[in-house]
């Protein structure tokens, strides 16, 4: 591990020798085996286009079987002994900064390490039949095994500096996904308004590790963790809120949540892969990581704390009202995601709820993303659930696995959420009250709009279009439904016996004991009953009354702001569009007429110059002689006016 020289400098980092020995000398492979198959089939084009998918597809399994290989041999540790770093080589070195590329094994990669391989494979195996048909297919499976590569380094990495290598892999890999089906002007401009804003929060990462280097001359995770307790509190808090706006932009936190909504222009998968179960988790990896930092920097955890609460009020009230079912999906992922940062921001006492939630979360929401894409796939493409209904008698497997996640979201007692989320929920009652309520109120709105969802997709009346036959996907897509809607529904025996808290105890540390107000019982049960009231609102007014196949033009202002985002685009436009093209114009007004004028200007005078200069250079001799006539007698004249 790395440790700290003499000098105050980071030492060179020193190789486990475990890591050279057995299993954990495969490490590395993990990142290669999906990054072989990106190689492959990009280079090797047209000629693998009839097995591509098939190599694509096998390799994310043989990642997922070493993760498991992995996850064995740091339980067969000591605790204080479960962290294996693997030296790959030395990737720059620059007077006293060596940089390494080193691969960090823990209890927290690992688990991330799992969900990306595990849920990875599942929706590799979902494409085979999903995008069975599209021309491209060998490009898309390319794509796919890219992005699993640079999520993989992403949580693999031993530095910032690594971790910032698979941060800009999976915004590449996300942009070239979203935008997959670019013939389509939709996806297209939803590809560069994800890459975009995700550029905003990569700026705050740049500078916060900027700001590192200044003042530890690392980029180590190890190295910064024993040497923070020596800088000032303003410096950690800024490296805090620098992160934070990092993570803001890949986990769609607000102010920078407007690109996840419209990126549901990619395949559906995509959704499930991308928007679900990895990279808009990616900012909660970071911050839960970053602990060394937000724990001394408790001004930074504050604001992380108000981000998240208003996020995943932001994401639960634009689900209430959104047709478009991978919208919804999509609006809820915001939410959620709001969750984990909620119980990251809440400090030791939420770090291991933060990333139980977020792998409960990998599992229920990439089995509804998926089941979103199988009834799209029954309804000849159509996303609109008011063109639904009905659809549980003819998708059946695709009703029974989504619903395992409906259960799963809601928090319905002893399937995955209910463990995860409600831990959340009563540990923000305790530690942050203001915001435990409004997490509480989410819940509740979180029932109500899931359940919207499901009565209007698979109960009442059918609404369906006119040729419009539904049928169940075939088994190569409902297969990882089975799959996901049963961790779904058994995600929550990570927490018996508190395995997940202490697992992740020698990364995150051990939350101390806190007196509750009441019995643990009691705030499951308050939860339940707010909860049950989201789901008798939805009932009363899309169970009880047939829905409209056409969504009323005469509603509230505030179903009106929800079907606008919040209006989250105009908001943009506001504080950021329009002061930012005025800014530019600016600059291009003073480009133009200060820096270039002084160019030109220059130039307009040494020609002005030289045109009475040639005037005065006829090629006359007559006009020489008058001219040395003249200066003669202006000469005697100035003699004589001196001698005066």
């Amino acid at each position: 591990m790395n440790l700290l020289a003499a000098d105050g400098h980071a030492a060179v980092p020193v190789l486990d020798p475990a890591a050279a020995d057995g299993a954990f000398s495969l490490l590395w492979l993990i990142v290669a085996l999906p990054l072989l198959g990106a190689v492959v089939l990009l280079v090797g084009g047209r000629r693998t286009d009839s097995w591509g998918h098939w190599l694509a597809t096998a390799l994310p399994i043989g990642s997922f079987v070493l993760s498991v290989v992995m996850l064995v041999g740091l339980m067969g540790r000591d605790e204080a002994d479960r962290s294996v770093t693997q030296h790959l080589w030395t990737w720059f070195s620059v007077g006293a900064l060596d940089v390494r590329f080193d691969l960090l094994l823990d209890p927290l990669s690992v688990l991330f390490l799992l969900l990306i391989t595990g849920v990875g494979s599942l929706i590799h195996v979902y494409s085979i039949g999903y995008m069975s048909h599209d021309p491209r297919r060998r490009r898309f499976f390319a794509y796919l095994n890219l992005f699993v590569a640079a999520m993989l380094t992403l949580v693999l990495s031993e530095t910032y500096l690594g971790l910032f290598l698979g941060w800009e892999g999976v915004g590449l890999a996300s942009y070239l996904l979203i935008g997959f089906w670019q013939h389509k002007p939709s996806a297209a401009a939803a590809a560069k308004k994800a890459f975009v804003l995700n550029r905003v929060g990569d700026m705050g990462l740049a500078l916060a590790m900027g700001l590192m280097f200044v003042t530890f001359g690392t980029f180590s995770f190890t190295a910064i963790s024993q040497a923070a307790s020596g800088a000032s509190a303003g410096v950690l808090t800024a490296m805090g809120l620098l992160l934070l706006l990092g993570a803001c932009g890949k986990s769609a936190q607000v102010p920078l949540q407007a690109w996840l909504l419209d990126a549901m222009e990619g395949p559906t998968p995509v959704s499930a892969l991308i928007h679900a179960a990895t990279m808009v988790t990616a900012g909660v990896y970071l911050v839960v990581r970053s602990n060394f930092i937000f724990e001394r920097a408790p001004h930074a955890q504050t604001v992380v704390v108000v981000v998240a609460t208003v996020t995943l009020l932001w994401g639960a009230v634009i689900g209430c009202a959104k047709d478009d079912i991978k919208k919804a999906l999509a609006g809820s992922t915001m939410s959620q995601i709001g969750y984990m940062m909620l119980a990251a921001g809440l400090g030791v006492y939420g770090y291991a709820f933060a990333i139980f939630h977020l792998i409960t979360h990998g599992f229920f929401k990439a089995n509804m993303f998926l089941g979103a894409g199988s009834v799209m796939h029954g309804m000849d493409d159509d996303v609109n659930m008011r063109h639904y209904g009905a659809l549980r008698k003819a998708m059946p497997v695709t009703f029974l696995t989504f619903a395992m996640g409906y259960l799963a979201i809601i928090g319905f007692p002893l399937f995955s959420g209910f463990w995860s989320k409600d831990k959340i929920i009563e540990t923000a009652l305790v530690e942050s009250p203001v915001a435990g309520v409004c997490a509480l109120i989410g819940a509740g709105v979180t029932g109500f709009y899931m359940t919207r969802l499901m009565l209007m997709t698979f109960l009442g009346e059918k609404r369906w279009e006119k040729g419009v036959h539904p049928h169940e996907s075939p088994s190569v897509m409902t297969g990882p439904l089975v799959v996901l809607a049963a961790l779904s529904a058994l995600g929550g025996v990570l927490y018996l016996g508190s395995w997940i808290t202490d697992w992740l105890a020698p990364v995150v540390g051990e939350a101390p004991e806190h007196d509750l107000p009441v019995p643990g019982i009691v705030f499951s049960l308050v939860t339940l009953v707010v909860v049950a009231v989201g789901v008798a609102i939805a009932w009363s007014m899309f169970g009880r009354r047939p829905v409209p196949a056409t969504a009323p033009e005469k509603v509230s202002p505030f179903t009106t702001a929800a079907r606008h985002d919040l209006y989250g685009d105009a908001i943009n436009e506001v504080v950021v569009g329009a002061p930012g093209r005025a800014l530019t114009g600016a600059l291009v007004v003073m480009d133009e007429r200060a820096v270039d004028g002084a160019f030109t200007g220059s130039g307009t005078i040494a020609a002005g110059v030289g045109n009475v200069m040639r005037r005065l250079q006829s090629g006359y001799v007559r006009s020489y002689a008058l001219s040395v006539l003249a200066g003669a007698v202006l000469l005697i004249a100035a003699l004589l006016v001196v001698n005066l």
